[in-house]
């Protein structure tokens, strides 16, 4: 027998699939999802976006059970494994994850479907257990109020001094983000992080001679200073 002979005998054996049973591949798929689930509910309870991506969630439980199915695929076969790399990496994704903790939960729901896969359930939970913690104790730190945007449209830059006055009132911290003059008037934009007074502030500017239009507006970004 030739070394090539050996060589395809042993791919061919490979192929055999009989050392996992139906009870080894069902317990290992439960476990899997209940710990999606548990990702599920840990994701549903810290996300604070206003358009909550019920999908998402449940795509964290699928792609879990979905891993730990590739990875008892390749574990019973070299042939099998060797095709596996082949068809992913021909594989795409172009949705964008736009939130950080996306991505995060993303790759838990990944590592959790690869530990399981393997049989390493109590490494499983043990890492569900500790990233449910980290996550936790980081998302509950206090952090200071996000600086607020001034727009301000005037019809001229007479106002300035006198809107920097009312300003600094009003907000502990402020700087001019944008000035732009035109023969029409100004626009400006600064920003700022306000004491108390929201309203009053804007209500103040709004009153000065000149100006034409002011707005306070919040954003999504968040400054630990």
């Amino acid at each position: 027998m030739s070394f090539k002979d050996v060589l395809k005998k042993s791919f061919l054996e490979g192929v055999n699939v009989s050392d996992f049973s139906i009870t080894s591949v069902g317990l290992t798929l439960a476990v899997t999802a209940i710990l999606g689930i548990y990702i599920y509910m840990v994701y549903r309870m810290i996300s604070r976006k206003a358009f909550y991506s019920k999908s998402f969630n449940i795509s964290l439980v699928a792609m879990a059970m979905i891993t730990a199915a590739i990875i008892l695929a390749i574990q019973s076969s070299v042939v099998i494994s060797l095709g596996m790399v082949g068809a992913l990496s021909i594989v795409r994704f172009r949705t964008a994850v736009k939130d950080p903790m996306d991505l995060v939960f993303l790759f838990w729901s990944i590592s959790v479907g690869i530990i399981c896969g393997a049989g390493l359930y109590g490494m499983a939970l043990m890492l569900s257990l500790c990233v449910t913690i980290v996550v936790l104790i980081l998302d509950y730190l206090p952090v200071s109020s996000a600086p607020l945007l001034l727009v301000l449209n005037a019809q001229s830059d007479k106002v300035e001094d006198e809107v920097t006055d009312i300003v600094s009132r009003y907000a502990k911290h402020f700087r001019v983000k944008s000035r732009n003059l035109t023969k029409n008037g100004m626009d400006m934009v600064m920003e700022l992080r306000v004491k108390k007074g929201e309203a009053e502030l804007v209500r103040a500017i709004n009153e000065l001679p000149g100006v034409e239009a002011v707005s306070l507006l919040s954003h999504d970004g968040e400054n630990t200073i």
